[in-house]
């Protein structure tokens, strides 16, 4: 599926809620990979979507803009001296828009603006809500295309790839520092052809892996010397970021040694519970609510007084979290589906022995539950 089909749906939605105009905003202020989700445009861009299945982007780089955008007409933003509010009614403008129509701007747009552009489009009714079109395409973004599949198993194999250099070199002695660690993925997904890493990497050895994220993220200190070092990363390629954790043990004691069989034995049992729900063999094969699965884990590592202080799991796209995700809080609705491409990922910290975490990248299909990535607890 490309940028126009995407397009489509969000056009289809529109009309069935009686909306002219949408606008979605990636820039400093207001990051959003929606636009890069529906347009092609890496970033730094207004998209509007007018309900006459028309499309305009209004770029702050025009020659990336050529290059990568899919839409019907580009219009630069320094044309609008980079005001979103004059470039909103710009939009209304150009497509039309007729008087009292409904517009929708991004709604992580704080009160102030949101008055700005009121003001600037006072001949229209202007809606900012939680549940409107970003949370429309959100849903989108959380199923994947058989073209978004196919870059997840390129993504993954590059992280596998990125895996295996670690654990060899770490073990062979060349990798001794939380830094040589984070700045050796940086240069291995650059030779690999990937975007950059998805996000900064976090290194934790020993003395600082009881964090569920170390801060700073990265230093000079050792990694995995005795005890547990916690190291979570992901590269991005065509857009799409992997996110995975090792963690590395050497010479644990016994209560470490309890946190690492936990944590391995909650992640099987999580992609086990998952992977039966899509069982040919499961004649219902109604997948599975996420929540569900968060609360089996839940009742694992409680049954062994341990537990777990963050969600299981999360989807992962063009953000490294993005929907579903699998969470025990009663609001959270999401269901697996086919497409959907999310983590797994427990982890259990004490402030004195450490922390232990394990994830990876799970792919829904038709024929069931698959593991990307593959990470594991490396013992040294």
């Amino acid at each position: 599926m490309g940028c126009r089909e995407r397009q489509e749906k969000i056009y289809d939605w529109m009309n069935s809620e009686g909306i002219s105009l949408v606008l979605f905003e990636d820039c400093e202020r207001n990051r959003d990979q929606s636009v890069r989700y529906l347009s092609g445009q890496p970033g730094d861009s207004i998209l509007a979507l007018s309900a006459a299945r028309k499309s305009v982007l209004i770029p702050w780089d025009m020659h990336m803009a050529s290059l990568y955008a899919d839409v019907d007409e580009i219009i630069p933003y320094t044309k609008f001296e980079l005001d979103p509010y004059d470039a909103a009614k710009a939009a209304a403008v150009f497509f039309k828009i007729p008087y009292g129509s409904k517009i929708e701007i991004p709604p992580s747009t704080p009160y102030p603006a949101f008055l700005k552009y009121v003001e600037a489009l006072s001949d229209f009714n202007v809606l900012c809500r939680a549940n409107g079109a970003k949370n429309e395409v959100d849903k989108s973004r959380a199923v994947k295309d058989d073209s978004e599949i196919e870059i997840y198993r390129i993504c993954a194999q590059k992280t596998n790839e990125i895996i295996d250099l670690l654990e060899k070199n770490v073990m062979n002695g060349s990798l001794k520092t939380e830094s040589d660690i984070a700045l050796f993925i940086e240069a291995e997904c650059r030779k690999l052809n990937c975007d950059g890493v998805g996000f900064t990497t976090l290194a934790a050895g020993p003395e600082r892996s009881f964090g569920i994220h170390c801060f700073p993220p990265f230093t000079a200190g050792d990694f995995a010397a005795k005890g547990l070092s916690i190291l979570d990363f992901g590269v991005v390629y065509k857009g799409y970021t992997s996110d995975v954790t090792l963690t590395f043990a050497r010479s644990p004691n016994k209560i470490q040694e309890n946190l690492l069989s936990l944590v391995e034995q909650a992640f099987n049992l999580a992609f086990e519970t998952t992977a039966a729900a899509f069982s040919s063999k499961n004649e219902l094969n109604q997948g599975i609510e996420c929540r569900d699965i968060a609360l089996a884990v839940d009742d694992f590592f409680r049954k062994n007084g341990a537990f777990i202080p963050h969600g299981l799991g999360h989807g992962i796209g063009l953000e490294p979290h993005e929907a579903p995700y699998l969470r025990r809080p009663q609001s959270n609705t999401w269901r697996l589906e086919p497409g959907n491409i999310f983590t797994i990922e427990p982890g259990l910290y004490d402030p004195v022995h450490g922390g232990c975490r394990l994830e990876n990248d799970v792919l829904i299909t038709d024929a069931g539950a698959e593991i990307l990535t593959k990470s594991k607890i490396i013992r040294l």
